[in-house]
């Protein structure tokens, strides 16, 4: 590079005014592109304007395949061009069997160019071209054209070209670099996310690495996200940590658990209210989702919410705007929103108990918790989690408690074991945790049950659906039976 600048030293004072302008022009593109596409893109247009030709084409040279590809191809109109058949493909390989800048005034009479089929196709009369070199090798051509004998197509305007290739060259340089690094870069980040834990989360099962990889993906956007599990799974926690793998993390995170809530009261907490609204609003309060402005507001259970306030909920998702109770002003408000149930929405749907067009908005980017029972080989570690959160750092579990763990199937999930823990602690007089010290609701039935067959059935079943909250399909999940056979034992016990 320094000797081609040394050695036309004397020429570069011969360029013209607008060739160094459309050089410092350049220099100013390559400062800020940041693609190969966009750079090549104003390249060609400054060289069709500086040289006056009526097309310019960037081609990318494949050595190995010996063949061209069309990076841009660009008409003074600014017009595309896809073909490059278009282009004289015998020009294009003189300029890389050459490796230097070439400029021909009459095309058309030169017996080693007018053959080639698209000079006469074209009618080409004047073609400049220069090399792009990369690591010494040409990566590709530039070439402009003219139907017309240019008077513009001087050695001036082939030495600005070959200043300006040289240019091209550094930058596509820089700017490959930069892709290959950002591709690195991109696959070091899947590979860590593989491996890192989400905050508060413990498990190293199969079930918890997929949910692990989900969370990351989706905390680095801002999609609206559904989780939807059991009760106990840790939907509160999944949420948090989306919040806090975001670029929102430094902004609030704040929660609305939304069951067993009277409307009226759930209403004013997530919008607000104005003073005077209703008796004992003595002052204007802000809502729950003005105070987790640019951060993260989480409703928990949004499957229990009125129909009324459903729709007031949709204004929030489609315009990101809320009204506070007695106001007529609309406030628009940045928040990103995360809802959780342990309900299926979509028969809540085709049931009409909940909104088609909410459970669409909510559902962008669903992300299902898995119940315990589908990450048994995260139990031990959940059990030593903790016991030493719970204080106990030295206290060790017998094989036979963690087998005993292991074998129930935790129809209140990881709240329940973190519940059967604190009372095995509780039991236990020495250092070392034991089956006996393990206590498990049903066990307690079951170990004393002097009935029938049928009678532990129904005994069973009753306990189950109480435990689920009457869900028929997580009570037929958990016995490993079919919800028809439910619903045939509720039959035979006079129920509906």
């Amino acid at each position: 590079m320094t000797t081609f600048f040394t050695n036309n030293i004397i020429h570069i004072k011969n360029l013209s005014k607008d060739e160094f302008e459309s050089l410092y022009e350049f220099s100013q593109i390559l400062n800020s592109a940041t693609k190969q596409e966009l750079l090549i893109e104003d390249a060609i247009d400054i060289v069709i304007n500086v040289i006056n030709a009526e097309r310019g084409l960037f081609v990318k040279y494949d050595e190995i395949n010996d063949s061209f590809s069309i990076i841009t191809a660009r008409k003074i109109s600014n017009e595309s061009i896809t073909d490059l058949h278009e282009f004289s493909s015998g020009i294009l390989r003189k300029v890389i069997k050459e490796k230097k800048p070439l400029l021909y005034h009459d095309v058309m009479s030169d017996p080693h160019l007018s053959q080639f089929e698209s000079v006469q196709i074209q009618r080409i009369k004047s073609v400049i071209g220069v090399p792009i070199i990369r690591d010494e090798k040409i990566w590709g051509v530039i070439v402009a054209d003219s139907q017309l004998d240019r008077r513009e197509f001087t050695e001036e305007n082939l030495l600005f070209l070959s200043f300006f290739s040289n240019l091209v060259s550094l930058a596509l340089e820089r700017i490959i670099k930069l892709e290959e690094l950002e591709k690195e870069n991109q696959i070091l980040i899947n590979r860590l996310q593989s491996y890192f834990e989400i905050p508060d989360m413990i498990g190293n099962s199969t079930v918890m690495h997929n949910l692990s990889q989900i969370l990351y993906k989706v905390a680095l956007t801002d999609a609206t996200v559904l989780i939807t599990g059991e009760s106990g799974t840790g939907k509160e926690i999944a949420a948090k940590a989306i919040h806090e793998l975001s670029k929102r993390k430094d902004k609030p995170f704040l929660a609305q658990f939304c069951g067993s809530i009277p409307d009226n009261l759930l209403e004013s907490e997530l919008f607000g209210y104005k003073k005077g609204a209703f008796t004992g609003a003595n002052t204007d309060k802000q809502g729950l989702l003005e105070a987790a402005e640019g951060g993260t507001f989480f409703l928990d259970e949004i499957a229990d919410i009125s129909t009324a306030l459903q729709a007031k909920l949709l204004r929030v998702l489609e315009n990101r705007e809320i009204i506070r109770l007695g106001d007529v002003k609309v406030r628009k408000i940045n928040v990103r929103i995360i809802t959780a149930t342990n309900k299926d929405l979509q028969t809540l749907v085709k049931e009409g108990a909940f909104r088609e067009d909410l459970f669409y908005r909510l559902n962008v980017f669903p992300i299902r918790i898995p119940p315990l029972r589908e990450r048994r080989t995260d139990i031990p570690l959940l059990a030593s989690h903790f016991i030493k959160k719970m204080g106990k750092k030295d206290m060790a579990i017998d094989s036979a408690a963690i087998k005993k763990l292991e074998s129930y199937y935790w129809p209140g999930n990881i709240r329940q074991l973190i519940n059967v823990i604190h009372r095995a602690l509780i039991l236990c007089e020495g250092n070392k945790l034991l089956a006996e010290h393990i206590i498990l609701e049903d066990a307690a039935v079951t170990e004393n049950f002097q009935g029938t067959l049928q009678e532990f059935e129904m005994l069973l079943l009753k306990k189950r659906l109480e435990e689920l909250n009457g869900n028929r399909t997580l009570t037929a999940k958990s016995l490993d039976v079919s919800v028809r056979w439910i619903q045939l034992k509720l039959k035979e016990m006079g129920e509906k």
